[in-house]
């Protein structure tokens, strides 16, 4: 039974597929301008929302400071800094944790991902512990990693480089498992050896795989940042939230967010960039 009568959607067998498209692109947009518009209105909506519930006092301040407060801070902490740190002494302290623990992570997990894709051994050896410590939320192994490493820089690099590792190694063996028998067997009828074969077909299947879990792993990265950095920091975007917490100045605690919403967002854009290089097939097979 054809997929749309299971979900009841009822389709003329008909209908001109070019008149559909051709219907969906009569405002002159394409999909991604369509989205982007949309996401555009979802911004401003959710910027009005914000406006009208700190502005009538629909929400206390204390909760909800309004966006005027939330800038005017953010100026206040560009210009003259928090916690007898300036705003880009807390941005680069937390960019050195997070790029020296992807590093860290991806110069491991990519390489034994691949091979628990290819070996059956070395799957066996290195699965067990992953998918025992990967459900674990970072803050439940926080405790081992200042009893083992102390309180300085190694163990906040440590809790990064764990909550990053696991995602890009799940997603570098998933893509070698996902690579289809037809290519292997294409390779191997051309003469590829056993380095062609991986370099050429393996590998390059599996890489859109890895990129998509690299983007995953950043993003837990920096959900783990505010836990990282609440072992005896001094600096770091994480640290500033905590901190401003403890004294309630929730407007301090919106532009620490804001600021962290921001580099993920330019990360994020800018792996999309780097896959569109790097794998300009993915999604065209």
């Amino acid at each position: 039974m054809p997929l749309y009568d299971v979900i009841g959607i009822k389709i003329d067998p008909y209908l001109n597929t070019s008149q559909t498209v051709s219907s969906a692109s009569a405002f002159g947009l394409s999909d991604g301008q369509k989205t982007r518009l949309i996401s555009a209105a979802t911004i401003m909506l959710f910027g009005l929302a914000w406006w009208a519930l700190s502005t009538y006092h629909w929400v206390a301040t204390l909760f909800l400071p309004s966006p005027s407060d939330v800038w005017e801070q953010l100026l206040a902490i560009v210009t003259d800094g928090y916690a007898n740190a300036t705003l880009w002494d807390h941005v680069g302290a937390s960019l050195v944790r997070i790029l020296s623990a992807a590093a860290i992570a991806f110069s491991l997990a990519i390489p034994i991902g691949l091979s628990m894709g290819l070996s059956p051994w070395v799957k066996g050896l290195f699965d067990p512990p992953i998918e025992f410590y990967w459900p674990l939320p970072p803050l439940a192994y926080l405790p081992l990693m200042i009893i083992w490493l102390g309180i300085g820089e190694a163990s906040k690099i440590t809790l990064l480089t764990l909550a990053m590792f696991a995602p890009i190694c799940l997603a570098a063996q998933a893509g070698v498992r996902g690579v289809s028998e037809e290519r292997l067997h294409a390779a191997r009828s051309l003469g590829a050896n056993g380095w062609q074969l991986f370099w050429h077909v393996i590998l390059s299947s599996a890489l859109p795989e890895i990129l998509t879990g690299t983007r995953i792993a950043i993003g837990v990265g920096w959900g783990t940042l505010v836990a990282a950095e609440l072992i005896a920091a001094t600096r770091g975007i994480g640290f500033m939230i905590m901190s401003a917490s403890h004294f309630l100045a929730t407007d301090v605690v919106f532009v620490g967010i804001g600021i962290i919403a921001l580099l993920v967002f330019a990360f994020s854009y800018s792996w999309q960039k780097l896959e569109v290089f790097l794998v300009p097939w993915k999604g065209q097979e």
